[in-house]
């Protein structure tokens, strides 16, 4: 058996998720990305490079993940960081928007989860992606909110139920250089203004923060925010 470490990252094509995906890419890792589109997976993990493979898989279909990940071998990191961004208000609520986020999130991680579970081993960890929406929500953030506190609640549950395996969650504000974030020069300044740090959270401080999740063994059911001290003001 190969000594590299297995990671599969979901949602690896692009923010998050494609920044991690690289770091394992270049410490020599075997890295499955998954993303929509069959074309731009591939591409995607073309442009990694290293051992880097693309898988489609839509999460908003659960009854289809299992089928999806059947060439998955043995994981020993798993990362969920696949979105769907969803603007939605309770006096303008658009119902198939939120069942569709809240699909993906709760009920899709969860069963990648429950694909997966039997491909990874005692020493194996995963960590799932939220965001800060759940502590501070928005005006439209009532499918995102609802989303993110469910992760939070969710990881403790699995951590439960998957043990040995480890799972935390990882909550991040706005991170100003996803693909996202990167061309809103307000929202960035107000996320630096927000932060004690006085400068936003990045990608970088994301896959750090990640890898932490995932490679100390002492922490297991976590939810980690990572926002400079924002929640604090």
């Amino acid at each position: 058996m190969s000594d590299r470490t297995h990671v599969v990252v979901i949602g690896g094509t692009s923010g998050i998720g494609r920044h991690f995906a690289r770091s394992c890419a270049q410490r020599g890792d075997d890295v499955i990305i998954t993303g929509r589109s069959e074309e731009r997976t591939k591409s995607v993990a073309h442009e990694i490079g290293g051992r880097t493979r693309g898988l489609a898989l839509e999460l908003a279909e659960p009854e289809r993940i299992a089928a999806a990940l059947a060439e998955v071998g043995r994981v020993d990191q798993l990362v969920l960081a696949a979105l769907d961004r969803d603007h939605n208000t309770v006096r303008e609520y658009r119902p198939a928007d939120a069942i569709r986020l809240l699909t993906v999130k709760l009920t899709g991680y969860t069963e990648v989860l429950h694909a997966l579970a039997p491909r990874m081993t005692d020493d194996s960890a995963a960590v799932l992606i939220g965001g800060l929406a759940s502590h501070r929500p928005y005006p439209g953030s009532t499918s995102v909110t609802t989303a993110n506190g469910g992760i939070g609640a969710l990881v403790r549950t699995l951590a439960v139920e998957l043990s040995p395996i480890r799972v935390s969650a990882l909550h991040p504000s706005i991170v100003s250089d996803t693909p996202f974030w990167s061309d809103k020069p307000a929202a960035r300044e107000a996320a630096a203004a927000g932060a004690l740090t006085g400068r936003p959270v990045t990608m970088g401080d994301c896959t750090h923060a990640i890898r932490f999740l995932l490679e100390n063994r002492a922490v297991n059911g976590v939810n980690l925010n990572i926002d400079g001290g924002e929640v604090l003001i």
